[in-house]
């Protein structure tokens, strides 16, 4: 008789275990991004090397121990770039608190008018803190899509026309657009790709990424990688 009633005490006691365990793990479970293009398993970046407003190089080191906010655009942008950056600046602090060891990458899609000079100083307006990179076109192009996003250069006449070319873009010509993606790459401290914001896009409007959605999902990510 004892050993039925042991026998059901323990039956008991493991199953108590078992639900108190799935609640356990239920409380741990952390809320998804809502908005961003999460990657669970985030994305390698194949080896690079740019240089920044300062003149040294960057590369794939100093994506390490970093969470990296990356916006592609450059200084003649009208719009997005001015706009992105300094919406960015703006919620600059809140990232900061989220995660202390935040930076902000500018990287230029016009190298060509882009110098190291006029990098220094159209980042430094948005943000002292802020980081503004360049390459050529032959390690821009797959940087680019190595991050999942694209540029193009357009003549002005052909933009107006709405038309696609490359034609009479050369060496001296500096009338021209460069069009750009306007979403931000997030990469983690591993220097891999955690996530992608995408702006908003609506009709008659400029493309922009809402900083309270941003923050919100920044956040999460940030805590489902520190919970791994």
């Amino acid at each position: 008789m004892n050993k039925i009633i042991y026998g059901i005490i323990a039956l008991i006691s493991i199953s108590a275990g078992a639900v108190g365990f799935h609640f356990i793990k239920q409380a741990k479970q952390l809320p998804a991004p809502e908005n961003a293009l999460y990657y669970q398993e985030a994305r390698p970046i194949s080896a690079f090397s740019l240089t920044d407003e300062l003149g040294q190089s960057f590369s794939n080191a100093q994506l390490q121990d970093k969470w990296s906010l990356v916006f592609f655009g450059y200084t003649s942008c009208p719009d997005v770039c001015p706009a992105t950056l300094q919406n960015i600046n703006f919620i600059y602090d809140d990232l900061i608190t989220i995660a202390d060891n935040s930076q902000v990458l500018l990287v230029s899609v016009d190298p060509k008018r882009d110098t190291q000079a006029k990098l220094a100083q159209y980042i430094a307006y948005f943000n002292s803190d802020f980081k503004a990179l360049r390459a050529e076109h032959d390690v821009l192009f797959p940087f680019s899509r190595n991050l999942g996003l694209m540029y193009a250069i357009t003549s002005k006449e052909a933009s107006k026309k709405g038309t696609d070319s490359n034609d009479n873009l050369g060496e001296e010509n500096e009338s021209y657009w460069v069009d750009h993606s306007a979403s931000l790459v997030l990469i983690n401290p591993t220097g891999k790709i955690a996530a992608i914001f995408k702006p908003e896009q609506v009709v008659g409007e400029m493309p922009s990424i809402n900083n309270e959605k941003l923050l919100s999902d920044y956040q999460k990510i940030v805590a489902l990688y520190r919970n791994e």
